[in-house]
């Protein structure tokens, strides 16, 4: 006989609308918090939205850092910020640092020869040390970035809307966004909090997130909908629950199997892409709350029209059975 995992039983019959004001309250408090960390901690930039220069070091032996900034101090530098970087997969005789200096003029960059300079200053402190990476972004192509992510992430909201709309009907429409709006808000909030470096790469995870949460959350309604067809006389939040629980073993194992995918990328992709994994991870967890406690919810509250079930006048197919 062959094994079959299975992480939820084949039927379930959770009321997952018992908390529903907790849940969503909840939700709700932690939006209203991340615009408020934001607002007042701010977003740590990386070098593609801030501007200026980052550096990436290795040395074989452990240095400190107050070392580093003591050697850069009489080079004139503009706002040098040096941080150690820890992995699980260094070796002992790996260390790392990266080493941002601020925008100094419209080239936002480091000439040569302060790189030169920079170097030597540091040899003179750690004589192993070398530099494996060397990044600059002008202060005009920073801004740009940062405008042009926001447009992203906006069109791509209001695409998602649109389709949803046109697919489903406005109420599900209002629902998947608010939920994506969750998922985003909340993103950028442990990003605010934490201080982790907020670059390009954690906007492709904001994409990614929201992309992951829409296929949920359509999976969802799919189901709904086809429920809303089969129980027309069912009280709208018994058809609700009956659809998360149908659709909720092929939730779980889809988030499980994403998870353990980015927990391996998370300790054994290095330190490049730790942002971008750590932004996934809380993702599709938030993203999975949402799908849950937001989206439906919203729908719920703003009412569906049970009659769209019923057949047209001269037709035997429903609305919900017609070609899309």
């Amino acid at each position: 006989m062959a094994f079959r995992l299975k992480l939820v039983p084949d039927e379930t019959n959770i009321n997952f609308f018992r908390w529903q004001w907790l849940t969503f309250g909840i939700s709700i408090v932690l939006m209203i918090a991340s615009v408020i960390v934001v607002l007042f901690m701010g977003l740590n930039f990386g070098i593609d939205f801030k501007g200026g220069t980052t550096i990436r070091t290795e040395s074989t032996q452990s240095f400190d850092v107050g070392e580093y900034r003591q050697a850069l101090n009489g080079l004139d530098l503009a706002d040098v910020s040096i941080t150690e970087v820890f992995d699980p997969s260094f070796g002992t005789d790996k260390h790392v640092a990266m080493v941002r200096i601020g925008v100094e003029d419209d080239a936002g960059s480091v000439t040569p020869e302060q790189l030169n300079e920079i170097e030597a200053a540091l040899k003179n402190v750690d004589p192993s040390v070398k530099f494996t990476a060397v990044e600059s972004v002008g202060p005009k192509v920073s801004s740009e970035l940062i405008w042009t992510a926001i447009k992203a992430v906006s069109a791509a909201t209001l695409g998602i809307m649109i389709y949803i709309w046109l697919r489903f009907e406005w109420q599900f429409a209002v629902g998947a966004v608010l939920s994506i709006i969750h998922d985003v808000l909340l993103t950028i909030g442990i990003f605010s909090l934490f201080q982790l470096r907020f670059d390009l790469t954690t906007i492709a995870a904001l994409l990614t997130i929201v992309g992951y949460s829409l296929n949920d959350t359509v999976v969802v309604y799919d189901r709904l909908r086809e429920n809303l067809i089969k129980h027309k006389t069912m009280p709208l939040i018994d058809v609700m629950n009956l659809t998360v629980n149908e659709t909720l073993s092929r939730t779980v194992m889809t988030a499980v199997t994403t998870l353990l995918a980015l927990g391996a990328l998370m300790w054994l992709g290095g330190d490049v892409i730790r942002g971008f994994v750590f932004a996934m991870l809380w993702g599709v967890i938030v993203g999975c709350y949402s799908t849950v406690y937001m989206a439906k919810n919203i729908v719920l509250w703003l009412g569906v029209k049970r009659d769209w079930a019923k057949p047209k006048e001269g037709s035997d197919i429903t609305p919900f059975e017609e070609t899309p």
